[in-house]
């Protein structure tokens, strides 16, 4: 047993056995596949789950929030494409946390980024059903939609990664296309007086047809708004999977946010412009909502037909990437202990199945409260206090470790990585600004409240258990002398 005063932890000497046990597939990713994956996190924010901004801000505040977000996420994918080559381990933020700030900044960094990875596919979830029913119209109970779409897609994941990768690129690919195929048919209905038709709130501040709740609308905003871009971040997860870290982790997190922002900007300005904000605001399947409206198509048709599957696609796309970077996540904090151990033991395909599993029936539990608006909050909140840590690590190795070798460098530098602190700080007051209830077991409960509690029990195992038996010289642990 190895004491550390500095960081008040310990670490445990393992035998070979254990780290062999505990291997990913090395080489099943290029940098094309890591652009797919990132696209593949986000693109079921495009389908679903960004129009409930306009509830909260009216198209203006939407709009705001969203360029707001558009600047965070695009100057973090800089910063952390740089830290991915400094620390490229499957623990992604975990891991760059931890080069910076040690073992409390790692677990902490490591187990925000976890809420938000375990909570989102339950969210994906609800959106899932909402575009099943649509398409199919009929009324499938969501316990049937969650467990068969979690229990199939974890067997994909237990198959093994290099096949997994494939499948998200190839649905995610048509996903995309439908993306475009249904811009194209917006277009001819477009008009900008429909943005502004949500009814104006006299009595708040600031208020006026495009900002028909006031200022306050933007801030209620932004955690919807952040939809467009949640979970690109995970791209670094596959590090350890990925032929050339150091050269393909930038460039799929550079690519793929690129790609994020035009459709953004597209899906937000043509949704609300052809059929109005107030119809779309609280849509579960808006794409088609706004297809099938009296003013563009008049109902269901083929292309709407086509949306509506393929949207179903794009959903099934995240769903299917975020599970598998979850369990990336929780892989490798279980392999250096900050989690139970058992979770990062790998079967003969050299996929994480226990890591899998776990979350999934958690994931599959919160689907069963319908509550898709609440889940996107609850992810949220994890979401923006590990930017708030991975942003601080940025700058922090940049201050304490200037000569340290970057394959690739943050253009901007700690300048680029503070702008995304200060909006990632902006978007955390958000969530409590934004903040909902949530019925558990029969009581409401502040969805802020829960995630914080949820956090506290992680930090509560962390101070009072797992930090006293870290496993030495574990992939990110090695300069833990």
């Amino acid at each position: 047993m190895e004491t550390h005063g500095s960081s008040g932890v310990e670490y445990e000497a393992v035998g070979q056995d254990y780290f062999d046990n505990r291997k990913l597939k090395r080489g099943a990713a290029g940098w094309v596949l890591l652009v797919g994956l990132g696209v593949a996190y986000v693109i079921s924010g495009d389908y679903a789950g960004w129009n409930f901004g306009l509830e909260q801000g009216g198209w203006g505040g939407l709009m705001i929030a969203s360029l707001l977000m558009a600047l965070m996420y695009t100057c973090m994918c800089f910063a952390l494409a740089e830290l991915a080559t400094i620390a490229p381990t499957a623990g992604g933020g975990y891991g760059f946390a931890r080069r910076a700030f040690g073992p409390w900044g790692g677990f902490l960094t490591g187990t925000a980024i976890l809420i938000e990875y375990a909570i989102a596919p339950a969210a994906i979830a609800v959106f899932i059903g909402g575009y099943m029913k649509s398409l199919f119209e009929i009324d499938i109970a969501q316990w049937v939609i969650s467990g068969g779409f979690f229990a199939v897609f974890l067997g994909i994941h237990i198959m093994g990664a290099g096949e997994a990768l494939r499948l998200i690129f190839a649905i995610t690919a048509l996903a995309v296309i439908a993306l475009v195929v249904w811009c194209i048919a917006m277009v001819p209905f477009f008009d900008s007086t429909k943005l502004f038709d949500i009814a104006v709130n006299p009595e708040a501040a600031g208020a006026s047809p495009f900002l028909p709740f006031g200022y306050f609308g933007i801030w209620a905003a932004i955690p919807f708004a952040m939809w467009f871009f949640l979970a690109i971040e995970g791209v670094p997860l596959a590090a350890e999977e990925t032929q050339d870290p150091k050269r393909d982790l930038p460039r799929g997190l550079i690519v793929g946010m690129f790609i994020l922002l035009a459709f953004c900007m597209l899906i937000l300005v043509l949704g609300p412009g052809a059929v109005g904000s107030e119809t779309l605001k609280t849509n579960t399947n808006p794409l088609v909502a706004a297809l099938e409206h009296p003013s563009t198509y008049g109902g269901p048709t083929m292309l709407s037909k086509f949306v509506n599957f393929v949207g179903l696609a794009g959903l099934i796309a995240s769903f299917f990437s975020i599970i598998y970077a979850y369990s990336r996540l929780i892989f490798a904090m279980s392999r250096a202990g900050y989690l139970p151990r058992g979770l990062s033991l790998t079967n003969s395909r050299q996929s994480p199945w226990i890591a899998l599993i776990v979350p999934g029936i958690v994931g599959f539990l919160l689907s069963l409260t319908e509550q898709g608006d609440q889940l996107i909050l609850m992810a949220v909140f994890g979401a923006t206090i590990s930017y708030i840590l991975m942003m601080a690590s940025h700058i922090k190795l940049r201050v304490s470790e200037p000569d340290l070798p970057r394959p690739y460098t943050t253009p901007g530098g700690i300048l680029t990585s503070g702008i995304a602190l200060v909006l990632a700080c902006i978007a955390l007051v958000a969530v409590f600004l934004s903040d909902k209830t949530m019925s558990v077991a029969g009581t409401q409960i502040s969805v802020a409240a829960l995630s914080a509690i949820a956090y506290a029990v992680f930090v509560a195992y962390f101070a009072l258990y797992s930090r006293h038996h870290l496993v030495a010289h574990a992939p990110g642990e090695e300069d833990a002398g």
